[in-house]
């Protein structure tokens, strides 16, 4: 495998490739790096789109990392740990070129310490025909076996580690622990994990499983690994080449994660004041005509009260883009409110504007910025302050 190529965020380089691996580029990278001829044949432009990780297309192996900081990617990925959880890993990742073992090694970590809380067990029903009764008979099951008394169809309750829980956690760590380039401690770590799993069942579970699961004060302490694990399984690729050699593929949205991470923070921080509902279906026209779907509603008591549009960023001047205007006006006209606020992530430096008043509307469109350039203690403290001013500006609407 040839030299990776490095990029950050939104940069752009020129690399020499073939027309077959420009082709191939272009076809995998959709989303990760766009890919263009320059003037000059055999030279293409290769610019870093939303993604951050790399991207392995047979010999080329592409590295894209995030322009923020090391420990603030870490606060984005896991947002249920204290703030000093990411200096220790911040220093691991930088050591490495790669994110992906990175993000495994905190994912071994975190996945320890979960377990180290004990193993989370819960009552899983059982139907099953046994010699002896068990729980309470199924009545219905054994009157199918008319005339033989045994063996009983039982019903019962069976408290086992075997849950979802469980089976997911176990499931991106059998994945992580076959990624090239994890530390040895981190591998035999997550070694570990999965014996200390073992009665937990192998069975298959997709990514998008952890949307149902209800978080309570039996799981919570999961939450962190199992938001993980969920990185892992929805991103993590082993492509075989030629035998037993394996290349790694690992990709971070950071719109979805700058948006996932201060969704959570505000409902954090708002609970108790304000009820946060995330990736709601309205609609604009009446009729459920044009279907818009704002990315936070706030409410209380059960009316809308604020709306928000959040944005990872900015243009090149550091202003909100006027699309993105017109998308929050659509919000803030469709559910009949008079404010409503963009919250931007802020690394370049300068500020987006602070408030447009729209004019033969009545709406206020506010912006807010949330710089990820400082320490992660910092960034905390401003999805806070954020939290504040919503609550300050929806009760205040509120009273009119």
């Amino acid at each position: 495998m040839i030299e990776p190529i490095e990029l950050r965020e939104y940069e752009s380089t020129t690399v020499r490739l073939s027309d077959s691996q420009a082709r191939r580029l272009t076809a995998a990278g959709r989303g990760a790096v766009a890919v263009s001829l320059t003037d000059e044949p055999g030279l293409y432009s290769l610019t870093a789109q939303n993604l951050v990780g790399t991207l392995v297309v047979d010999d080329l192996r592409i590295l894209i990392r995030p322009k923020i900081r090391p420990e603030n990617l870490f606060l984005l990925l896991e947002v249920g740990l204290a703030p000093k959880a990411w200096r220790k890993e911040s220093f691991e990742y930088t050591t490495s070129a790669d994110l992906l073992p990175s993000i495994v090694g905190f994912y071994a970590r975190t996945l320890a310490n979960t377990l180290t809380r004990g193993l989370l067990r819960s009552y899983r029903p059982e139907e099953e025909r046994l010699v002896a009764l068990r729980g309470r008979v199924d009545v219905a099951s054994q009157f199918r076996q008319a005339g033989v008394p045994m063996p009983v169809a039982c019903r019962y309750d069976e408290y086992t580690p075997d849950i979802f829980e469980n089976r997911y956690v176990k499931a991106a760590a059998r994945l992580a622990v076959r990624v090239p380039g994890v530390q040895a401690e981190d591998r035999r770590r997550l070694l570990q994990q999965v014996v200390a799993l073992e009665d937990v069942s192998d069975a298959p579970v997709r990514p998008d499983g952890l949307d149902r699961l209800l978080f309570t004060r039996l799981n919570a302490h999961y939450e962190p690994a199992l938001r993980l694990a969920r990185l892992l399984l929805e991103n993590l690729t082993l492509v075989d080449q030629r035998g037993n050699r394996s290349a790694s593929s690992f990709l971070v949205d950071m719109n979805r994660l700058f948006e996932d991470f201060v969704t959570q923070r505000l409902r954090r921080a708002l609970r108790g004041r304000l009820e946060i509902r995330s990736q709601v279906n309205f609609h604009l026209g009446v009729g459920k005509q044009v279907p818009i779907r704002p990315d936070l509603v706030f409410r209380k008591q059960g009316k809308e009260l604020y709306v928000a549009d959040i944005k990872y960023k900015l243009t090149a001047d550091a202003s909100a883009r006027n699309s993105d205007y017109y998308q929050l006006l659509a919000y803030t006209t469709a559910l009949d409110l008079t404010e409503g606020v963009l919250i931007y992530c802020l690394v370049d430096g300068g500020e987006p504007e602070s408030t447009v008043a729209v004019r033969h509307a009545d709406k206020l469109l506010h912006t807010r910025a949330i710089n990820l350039s400082g320490p992660p203690d910092s960034v905390i403290a401003e999805v806070n302050q954020a939290a504040d001013w919503i609550a300050s500006q929806a009760n205040r609407l509120n009273v009119r």
